[in-house]
């Protein structure tokens, strides 16, 4: 079994963006249907999805996530090993450099 979607709603879409991106996330732009548009990566079998919060969706409040990632594909040169980051809206990311 594997986690298959991770969606974060957000008011800050475009820095969430920069991010994750930041700690290797490759995003595209994508819009389905009536849908807002929104951003989505690919991450092992699975996708994370960026949204924009709305009334409807309200921004996702407190969550940890933690992230494996190769050091060749950290965008930003990061140290091996484990380090605890703060995303744009304060949660927190468990980030493992290997």
């Amino acid at each position: 079994m594997c986690i298959g979607l991770v969606v974060l709603y957000t008011e800050r879409l475009e820095a969430c963006r920069d991010f994750y991106a930041g700690l290797g996330l490759t995003f595209q732009r994508e819009r389905h249907g009536e849908g807002p548009e929104h951003y989505a990566a690919v991450l092992g079998e699975g996708v994370v999805e960026l949204y924009p919060a709305s009334s409807a969706r309200p921004a996702t409040g407190s969550l940890r996530l933690g992230l494996v990632v190769s050091a060749k594909d950290a965008a930003a040169a990061r140290p091996t090993g484990r380090q605890i980051v703060t995303d744009p809206d304060g949660r927190t990311v468990e980030v493992l450099v290997r």
